[in-house]
């Protein structure tokens, strides 16, 4: 029997150095700038995740999305009901991606 630990509340990045971790912050570091949300509030979706019961292995238990791609994109929503963070101001959600 595999003594596997599930990590609460972790990201991917907390989680070691694996490769496929690391192709996952390659991919979200290499969107866009005009998709992806400021780096500020990046940081702040991650932290409001990281307090989130529904956190577990990188990956949000109500959608199945890794976290950190998930905020890394401007558009993108917190799935929770009520959600912890919002996409981008609605002024900036109309422009073409």
């Amino acid at each position: 029997m595999s003594a596997e630990r599930v990590c609460r509340r972790c990201l991917l990045a907390e989680m070691g150095d694996d490769p496929y971790f690391r192709s996952i912050a390659e991919y979200a570091a290499a969107l866009p700038e005009r998709v992806k949300a400021p780096e500020a509030e990046y940081r702040r979706r991650l932290a409001l995740c990281k307090g989130c019961g529904e956190l577990a292995n990188g990956i949000c238990a109500q959608c199945g999305c890794f976290v950190e791609l998930r905020a890394a994109k401007r558009q993108n929503r917190c799935p929770a009901f009520p959600p912890k963070w919002e996409g981008m101001a609605a002024a900036q959600e109309g422009e073409p991606l």
